[in-house]
């Protein structure tokens, strides 16, 4: 099959950089027609035409306004001047000086429009709203639902304390996460994890009763000391259930036919996260913020590491606590459905990246999004998937301006804070306190 771009119209690369726009097919560069001939196509006795053709060809004038490739200049703003504004010049700066530290920027961007972003930037549309969002005051108060999803290794690391940050102000709507970014940031509230070096020996490690995630090393009498605080938890949990259970199974025995079914009551991982987080009742805690602020978190792999281990043995003491994943996704996927505008931020690959796109695609797609990791797609894995192969399945909209940034996330997530979040915290608050995602 022959490709046809027929019908793609070119386009100037103006309206390529333009990041408010996006177009999924291929971009064709439309480029100036030079209105001089170029010295350099003069013809040179000295040097064969082919060479000349091939080496000194023609080159089309760059369109009005392309961007100038240009990094920080320290000698206006350098060592000199260390000034709170040094971070900041770096950082914008970063928008021209190309790779993935133009992407930075672009990130930054794309956070920082999914914070601003209110339903009175868009027309009404009476044909999916209803009247009571024709009022412009209305429309003002309605903003961006946020879903935030990282990898365990986010907790593990110090990049735990700028997580804790956000979900300590309300900065996020939803987490989702894996096992790992559960139980590490109960386990550090225990026991500190200590630096290593990534060349230490495993053989030695195991010997010594430790263990190590890249350069970072935890002993197993951290381990220890959250099994023995997670244990008589699980074991109130099951007493909990069971006693819900049998006032359930009561009300049903004396139901009519003209009364409504009671609800029953099951554990699911995102209610269990939350009780660990009030439990554990800790202000260092992801999820002890997570828990008084009202913030869900979701993982769905929850017994994949160390909780999973807890409740394995639990059973044999005690079988049949139930943990329901089927209520969960039901509920990720109606805050996805139940908003005007979404916008996901994902550090990290595999399940966090998946579960978070797939609940935007329950509402055609996430309006903004942005990726932090070192996935590569040559394998055809979910983790690599770049921003566009999320929008031939419906997961990010057509007309949305997604970024990847290829860079390893304790180096460049710290930056992009710095320049969203964590600016103006006092004046996006009293911007965001009347504020709600759907209505």
């Amino acid at each position: 099959m022959s490709a046809d771009n027929s019908d793609v119209g070119e386009r100037t690369l103006a309206e390529i950089l333009d990041t408010s726009k996006k177009d999924v097919n291929a971009p064709l560069i439309k480029f100036e027609t030079p209105k001089e001939p170029s010295s350099s196509s003069a013809p040179n006795a000295h040097i064969p035409s082919v060479t000349a053709s091939a080496v000194l060809g023609e080159s089309h004038n760059m369109p009005e306004g392309t961007p100038i490739c240009s990094g920080h200049d320290f000698s206006t703003n350098g060592c000199e001047n260390l000034s709170t504004d040094l971070l900041d010049s770096i950082l914008l700066s970063m928008r021209n000086t190309g790779f993935q530290a133009t992407n930075v920027a672009l990130a930054i961007e794309q956070i920082q429009a999914m914070r601003d972003w209110r339903l009175s930037d868009a027309p009404h549309d009476p044909a999916l709203e209803g009247d009571e969002l024709k009022d412009k005051e209305v429309r003002a108060n309605i903003r961006c639902r946020i879903f935030f999803s990282y990898t365990s290794n986010q907790i593990s690391c110090g990049q735990r304390e700028i997580i804790r940050y956000l979900v300590q102000n309300s900065m996020v709507d939803l987490i989702v996460t894996t096992a790992g970014g559960i139980e590490e940031d109960l386990i550090k509230c225990f026991e500190p994890t200590y630096m290593g070096d990534f060349k230490l020996p495993g053989r030695e490690l195991r010997k010594k009763g430790i263990n190590r995630i890249g350069n970072l090393l935890i002993p197993n009498k951290n381990y220890c000391k959250f099994e023995d605080w997670m244990a008589p938890l699980i074991e109130k949990m099951h007493d909990e259930q069971d006693k819900s259970d049998i006032e359930w199974a009561q009300k049903m025995a004396s139901l009519k036919d003209t009364d409504d079914k009671p609800e029953r009551f099951v554990w699911t991982p995102s209610k269990m996260i939350k009780r660990l987080g009030l439990e554990i009742n800790d202000e260092s805690s992801v999820l002890y913020w997570a828990a008084k602020n009202d913030i869900p978190i979701f993982c769905p792999a929850l017994t994949d590491g160390s909780v999973g281990d807890m409740l394995y043995f639990h059973s044999y003491k005690r079988a049949g606590f139930v943990l329901d994943i089927n209520e969960d996704i039901r509920r990720i996927n109606d805050l996805a459905v139940n908003s005007h505008c979404t916008g996901q931020i994902i550090i990290g690959g595999g399940l966090v990246k998946h579960h978070t796109c797939n609940a935007n695609l329950m509402r055609n797609g996430a309006n903004y999004s942005v990726y932090i990791n070192t996935g590569q797609e040559f394998d055809g894995s979910d983790s690599g998937a770049s921003p566009d192969e999320a929008v031939s399945w419906g997961k990010i909209r057509l007309n949305a301006s997604p970024v990847k940034v290829s860079a390893e996330a304790s180096i460049v997530w710290p930056l992009i804070v710095s320049q969203t979040f964590a600016k103006d915290v006092e004046g996006w608050k009293e911007r965001s306190k009347d504020c709600t995602c759907w209505l």
